[in-house]
């Protein structure tokens, strides 16, 4: 499920505006602590990403919702987090085989899959809906990776994160350039005219040790393409499409030199800093998350946002016109089946779905809600256009168990690879190795998945 078809935030938001007309509850809203759950002298356990952008605000959104559900339930919540995707997938697996841990999971909506597959977290049914406000809460295409079906969900949508470019419009116009490329090759191009390294200021901002950034470039290069990366229940990390994808990623910093050479170490917020100090002209795959930080930097009056290319390295248009400018992206919320406080979970999701809270958390962070009423009360905001048409035009990664690990097959080969990144160069023999091992790896856990 994506979201219909628009030209901006207000247009997204009709869709979750005519589910909400359907519905008399009013169930956008904040919870009435006359119904809550009693959970006097309890702990509920919820394992979240940490926040690298915004560490202390996250530690202060943390106390902030720990204190109000609290008040309301009277039950503690004690926050966990984890740093990157292997920690992630490892939690989920240590908790499935110990039976114990973490009564809610904000998981990342590519590893719902994963999720899935373990059977250890609670198949949402209508009862499970209404302990979080009812299903028409939420923006419908919010709900587009939590389950293989309709019937079959574990994700309760918390946050979309479309991906989307930030451009330095100052820097753009000096260079004569109009506006951004809708290709890999145009956008080469437009960083080499911006690039001007005596002055310390380059055409790309890139993460290249980030913890979950990388993956994203190779998998949208990949599918734009023409390959989807799993077909069926093969594997295809190892495809020539696939190939190039890290051939053009790693060549920004070893061939075209439109990328810092301190990008080898940056993270996503490394590189944000870059771009918000005036010194990129674009910052790709970033997100709404990247607002509230733009919004108080040097280019506060400089930056916009713009689409992804759509158009695969070495090609002129999209694959079959269709433009694919982003995964299907955000955090679901999952409660574990082990878990003896389901209906707090259900009481604490309801609480951080409520609008209220979504719009709190959106202005803080930046993401946009997948609360209907929320998203629908940001459709002003100009800024958002284009992540909205992102959203619209993204693109669900493949709803299988073994996604967890290949996702991090994909990030492995650019861990593998950082060492030669900084020495200038990565060997196309050494490339087209790891490329070799990590196949054979996730078409193991293919097999391993399709055997349930």
């Amino acid at each position: 499920m994506k979201f219909a078809s628009s030209k901006g935030l207000s247009a997204v938001v009709a869709v979750a505006a005519l589910a909400l007309t359907a519905c008399s509850s009013g169930s956008g809203g904040s919870n009435s602590p006359a119904g809550a759950v009693d959970g006097a002298g309890k702990t509920l356990n919820v394992l979240v990403a940490s926040n690298a952008a915004y560490p202390e605000q996250q530690k202060t959104w943390m106390t902030d919702i720990a204190g109000k559900f609290k008040e309301q339930t009277g039950a503690e919540v004690k926050f966990e987090t984890f740093a990157n995707a292997n920690e992630e997938l490892t939690r989920i697996q240590t908790s499935v085989v110990s039976g114990q841990g973490p009564d809610v999971y904000g998981l990342g909506t590519t590893f719902t899959p994963t999720a899935y597959s373990t059977k250890a977290f609670v198949t949402l049914g209508d009862g499970e809906w209404e302990k979080v406000g009812g299903k028409d809460r939420f923006n419908p295409a919010a709900l587009g990776i939590s389950g293989p079906d309709e019937d079959h969900q574990v994700g309760i949508p918390f946050v979309s994160r479309p991906f989307v470019m930030a451009y330095n419009k100052e820097l753009l116009a000096a260079a004569g350039i109009d506006k951004p490329a809708t290709t890999w090759d145009g956008l080469v191009e437009q960083a080499k005219k911006t690039t001007n390294a005596s002055a310390g200021t380059y055409g790309l901002a890139v993460a290249y040790k980030d913890n979950f950034d990388p993956w994203k470039f190779i998998w949208a290069m990949s599918v734009q393409a023409g390959n989807p990366l799993v077909d069926g229940d093969t594997a295809k990390l190892d495809d020539p499409a696939t190939k190039k994808a890290y051939e053009t990623y790693f060549g920004w910093l070893t061939k075209e030199k439109v990328v810092s050479p301190d990008s080898v170490g940056w993270t996503n917020s490394q590189a944000l800093a870059e771009f918000a100090a005036g010194k990129a002209a674009f910052f790709p795959m970033t997100s709404s998350g990247s607002v509230p930080t733009l919004n108080k930097s040097a280019v506060a009056d400089k930056y916009d946002y713009a689409l992804m290319p759509v158009a695969a390295p070495g090609e002129t248009k999209p694959q079959d016109g269709k433009e694919v400018a982003s995964i299907l992206s955000g955090d679901n919320l999952v409660v574990a089946d082990y878990s003896e406080n389901k209906d707090l979970a259900y009481e604490y999701i309801k609480l951080i779905t409520s609008k209220e809270e979504q719009l709190n958390y959106q202005k803080i962070f930046g993401d946009l809600p997948a609360n209907a009423e929320a998203l629908k009360e940001l459709s002003s905001d100009p800024k958002l256009d284009a992540i909205t048409v992102a959203a619209e035009k993204s693109q669900a990664t493949p709803f299988t168990g073994a996604w967890g690990d290949f996702q991090l097959g994909l990030m492995n080969v650019v861990v593998q690879s950082v060492p030669e990144l900084a020495g200038g160069s990565v060997p196309d023999s050494a490339l087209a190795q790891r490329l070799k091992e990590g196949q054979d790896k996730v078409q193991s856990s293919l097999d391993r998945a399709a055997k349930g």
